[in-house]
């Protein structure tokens, strides 16, 4: 079985957070933080039994879901159909969970790490990278802006794509501007909210506009 080199990346992505957490491990402290707040503040800690393995499982169960998504498509809404953006999408993530873990690990061992900073300006690449290739997604069930609207017609999926890539865009340039600014948790929902939100609105409107007009019905004379 061939293996391709977008998976062999994102298959050494994962065994990478792995060694990464192997190599620190005896340089943990018993109790390492895995949760900080919107200030950066440590607030959650975890055993470093589990605790130093956490976001590299999370990782392999996340490589493990984008290899079996494909398998599980039904017929017609196939990934393989957008299989290289598909892999984009899997190798974004991916780098995001090892910049997580990498910065879990740093602070465990003593690393003054801005996590705020650090964490609004990487949901910002993602954000950047997510939109830039979001209108390259064709109708599945798995992968983009899913609601019924969107589903439902082809016309109507490609044109909220379209719209939402460039929302994605704006939110994850304004993120990334806010971490370096220490802007606070306000500018990271407002991002999610208006990337989220405002192409579910849209798909809807569209939709009663493109595919929900009523069909006009001619009755044949004498009836």
């Amino acid at each position: 079985m061939r293996i391709g080199r977008a998976n062999l990346l994102n298959l050494g992505l994962v065994i990478l957070a792995f060694v990464a957490a192997a190599a620190l491990y005896d340089r943990l402290p018993a109790s390492i933080p895995i949760h900080w707040n919107a200030r950066g503040e440590a607030n959650g800690f975890a055993p470093k039994s589990w605790g130093a393995f956490l976001m590299p499982g999370v990782m392999a169960a996340v490589y493990l879901l984008f290899g079996a998504i494909p398998r599980m498509s039904p017929r017609g809404f196939r990934v393989e159909r957008f299989r290289r953006v598909y892999e984009i999408f899997e190798t974004t993530i991916l780098a995001f969970l090892l910049l997580t873990t990498v910065l879990i690990l740093l602070a465990g061992v003593g690393v003054k790490v801005p996590m705020d900073r650090t964490m609004y300006a990487g949901i910002g690449l993602v954000f950047v990278v997510l939109g830039n290739f979001m209108g390259k997604v064709t109708r599945n069930f798995f992968v983009g802006i899913r609601t019924p609207w969107t589903l439902a017609s082809d016309e109507v999926w490609l044109r909220t794509h379209r719209l939402g890539g460039k929302l994605f865009v704006l939110a994850g340039i304004g993120l990334c501007v806010s971490g370096l600014l220490r802007g606070g948790l306000i500018p990271l929902l407002a991002a999610v909210a208006i990337a989220g939100v405002v192409p579910v609105i849209y798909s809807y409107v569209l939709y009663r506009r493109i595919e929900g007009r009523p069909t006009d019905v001619r009755v044949p004379p004498g009836r």
